[in-house]
C-alpha cells in the first residue's frame, strides 16, 4: 500500500501567484472496478441531491448569493473573468438542478463526482490518470494555448485564465469551470484523479468532506477505492 500511496505524492502544484489569490486544492487518487453501469441506488443519490438544491434554492437567480458561490465568483472577476459566462462547475449544476429538476448522467464515475459536488458546492474535476501525464500544475495561461473541453470545440485561451496543465504542457482543466475532452473519465478508465478546487473564502476541510463524500459514494457504486487520503496544497 505504500508503493500505492506514493503515486499521490506531487500530482498538483499550485503557482504561488494563485497562492496569493487564495487558491488552494484537494486531491487524491481513486482505483475503480467500473467507471459504466446501470445503478438505480446513484440515479437515486442524484435524485435526492437535485431535490435538496431545489429546496435550498427556490428559483435559479438565488444560488449566486450563497456563501459558497460568492466566494469562487468573486475570485473569477478577481482576474478579470466574468462569472455568469465562465461558471463554476458546481454553481452550473446547482443551476441545471434548480431550473430542470435533473441533471444528465454520463458515468458512475461522473456522476458520483457531480453528487458530492452540488451536496458541498465545492467544483471538483476527475480525470483519467493512464490518458494524463503527471505531475499537474495549476497556473495562469500565457496566451495562445489550446484546450478542448468535454463536449465542445478546441478553443484558443486568452492569457489569464487559471488552468491546470500536465507535464505534457496539455491544458486539462480551466479552474474552476471545465474538464478537458482529452483526459475526461471513460468506462474504460481504471484510476482517477480528483481534485477539488478551493478559492479564498472556501475552508480547506470543505474540500476534504468532498473529497471524502466522493470516496465513498464510489466505494459504493463503482468498487472505487482511494488509494491515499486526500493531500492539501
Amino acid at each position: 500500500m505504500v508503493a500505492l500511496s506514493g503515486v499521490c505524492i506531487g500530482l498538483v502544484e499550485v503557482d504561488e501567484r494563485l497562492k496569493r489569490l487564495g487558491v488552494s486544492v484537494a486531491y487524491t487518487v481513486f482505483s475503480v472496478e467500473k467507471a459504466c453501469g446501470e445503478s438505480e441506488g446513484l440515479r437515486e443519490e442524484i435524485e435526492k441531491a437535485v431535490a435538496w438544491a431545489r429546496s435550498r434554492f427556490k428559483d435559479p437567480g438565488m444560488i449566486k448569493d450563497d456563501k459558497m458561490v460568492r466566494s469562487y465568483r468573486s475570485f473569477l472577476w478577481k482576474l478579470g473573468i466574468d462569472p455568469t459566462k465562465i461558471r463554476p462547475s458546481s454553481e452550473a449544476l446547482l443551476r441545471r438542478a434548480v431550473r430542470v429538476g435533473s441533471i444528465p448522467m454520463i458515468n458512475l464515475v461522473v456522476d458520483a463526482g457531480n453528487v458530492a459536488s452540488m451536496e458541498s458546492i465545492v467544483p471538483i474535476g476527475l480525470y483519467d490518470m493512464d490518458r494524463l501525464s503527471p505531475p499537474t500544475y495549476l497556473t495562469i495561461s500565457r496566451g495562445s494555448q489550446k484546450f478542448s473541453p468535454i463536449g465542445g470545440k478546441e478553443t484558443v485561451l486568452e492569457a489569464g485564465y487559471p488552468i491546470l496543465v500536465d507535464s505534457s504542457g496539455r491544458v486539462v482543466h480551466v479552474y474552476p469551470h471545465r474538464d478537458s475532452e482529452e483526459t475526461k473519465v471513460t468506462c474504460s478508465t481504471r484510476r482517477v484523479l480528483a481534485i477539488a478546487a478551493g478559492v479564498h473564502g472556501v475552508d480547506p476541510t470543505s474540500l476534504v468532506g468532498a473529497l471524502k463524500r466522493l470516496s465513498n459514494l464510489l466505494e459504493i457504486y463503482a468498487g472505487g477505492k482511494m488509494i491515499c487520503e486526500p493531500r492539501v496544497v
